[in-house]
């Protein structure tokens, strides 16, 4: 009797072994890693500031230390690239004959030069009675160039996007794209348009940081990622200006940083495994548009992105959410991976924040990957989120190290080849 007792007790303990099996991931190298990352000395990691490159160094330093491998055809862990800012150093516009105030009109364009004459696209109209932003983002889906005539009644919204599309914005590539140009005015005809805009372009360096550790199957990949750039200065809080971004997103860095430690103590493992530090996520995620086209989604098991994983979330301590949830089997094999154990993941809360689009997993989603973001923060209550608030004093370290191994042990079946995730219905993403 005693000894089944006994058999009973150690059976019931078993699916707690997992909690133990990461001991290799410390809280004190964890708080180490996201103290560096988010100290004020990197300036709030903003893109294309010195902050950033230290950052940069930084985690590849750690690869390096780890004994990671760059990327296969890469020679160091840094993946450089370059966007290109684009500033209007002429423009001039001609409807019916009369030129078009400065004011008057604002451009989108990823040319250096564009002159329209002959070959001027058919004006489309935002009318008295239409709806601005549904008209608005129907002719900027549909990639072609355009010439939008908007009437004066909604000037309030004409001047918001006009201060925007004015200040220089980086592009991915020159001269592959449409150009629109917006013009206020009362006019229901155009019979004749002329346009000659050049711009002034200046290129910028960028660099996502990229390590790996080649598996026995070298064209299946499981991605560990997360982005490393934050938002820089801000308007000074109590004598504060440097957004440090502890939890957005150094802890998803640090998570990243430490997943490849603790893998590549493990041997070799079955599947290739990629760590990466994405840049440029907080301007519009170029950092994972430029990574995606390096490789073969189809050769992309598993995305495993981190974001926010530095605070408790509403589902209690150890816990955290993946979002898109419903768009593979990804979070319910994560799930099955920590049943029994103190960890567990939920599907996101917060559907209406839209979170599956708002982090680098959202570009190989849209190629068919299994990519969602693993996250904790409670969105909706967060008052730090993009303010110099966000120090490395708010997190919870014990918390984060948890999240860490929950991960580790989620993903060790995908590691290991034993499990697959269904792809992503490519139909099914915006």
């Amino acid at each position: 009797m005693i000894l089944k007792r006994t058999l009973t007790v150690c059976l019931s303990l078993l699916p707690l072994a997992g909690v133990y099996a990461q001991k290799d991931i410390q809280q004190k190298d964890v708080e180490r890693i996201v103290r560096t990352l988010a100290a004020d000395d990197m300036m709030g990691r903003s893109t294309f500031t010195p902050g950033i490159e230290k950052a940069a160094t930084f985690i590849a330093n750690e690869f390096k230390t780890i004994g990671l491998q760059p990327l296969t055809g890469d020679t160091d862990f840094k993946q450089e690239f370059k966007m290109y800012s684009l500033k209007i150093e002429k423009a001039d516009i001609e409807i019916n004959g009369e030129r078009v105030g400065d004011e008057a009109f604002f451009v989108s364009t990823v040319h250096r030069k564009v002159e329209w004459e002959e070959k001027a696209p058919q004006p489309v109209f935002i009318g008295e009675k239409d709806d601005f932003r549904q008209v608005m983002n129907k002719v900027r889906r549909a990639e072609k160039d355009a010439l939008v005539m908007v009437h004066p009644k909604h000037e309030q919204m004409f001047n918001r996007y006009a201060s925007y599309f004015k200040q220089p914005n980086p592009v991915m590539e020159l001269g592959k794209g449409h150009t629109l140009v917006f013009v206020l005015s009362p006019l229901t005809e155009v019979r004749s348009f002329d346009a000659e805009i050049k711009n002034a372009v200046t290129e910028m360096p960028l660099a996502n940081v990229a390590g790996m550790i080649p598996g026995k199957r070298t064209k299946e990949y499981v991605v560990f990622s997360g982005h490393y750039d934050h938002i820089g200065i801000q308007k000074p809080v109590e004598g504060d200006s440097i957004a440090n971004g502890a939890d957005d997103d150094a802890s998803g860095t640090t998570a990243v940083i430490s997943l490849a430690k603790h893998f590549k103590k493990q041997g070799k493992p079955e599947r290739t495994l990629i760590f990466v530090a994405f840049t440029a996520e907080e301007i519009g995620g170029y950092g994972s548009q430029y990574f995606s086209k390096q490789l073969n989604p189809d050769e992309i098991v598993a995305m495993f992105n981190i974001e926010m994983i530095g605070k408790g979330s509403k589902f209690g301590p150890n816990s955290a959410y993946i979002t898109g949830f419903e768009k593979s089997d990804f979070g319910t094999l994560l799930q099955q991976a920590v049943k029994g154990t103190a960890y567990s993941f939920h599907p996101d809360p917060y559907p209406s924040q839209n979170l599956f689009y708002r982090s680098d997993n959202a570009t190989l989603a849209r190629l068919g990957v299994p990519a969602h973001t693993i996250s904790s923060v409670q969105i909706d209550q967060d008052k730090l989120y993009h303010s110099v608030n966000d120090e490395v004093e708010s997190l919870d370290m014990a918390h984060m190290t948890n999240m860490i191994k929950a991960i580790a042990l989620g993903a060790k079946d995908f590691v290991q080849g034993k499990k697959t995730p269904k792809r992503v219905d490519k139909t099914q993403v915006q």
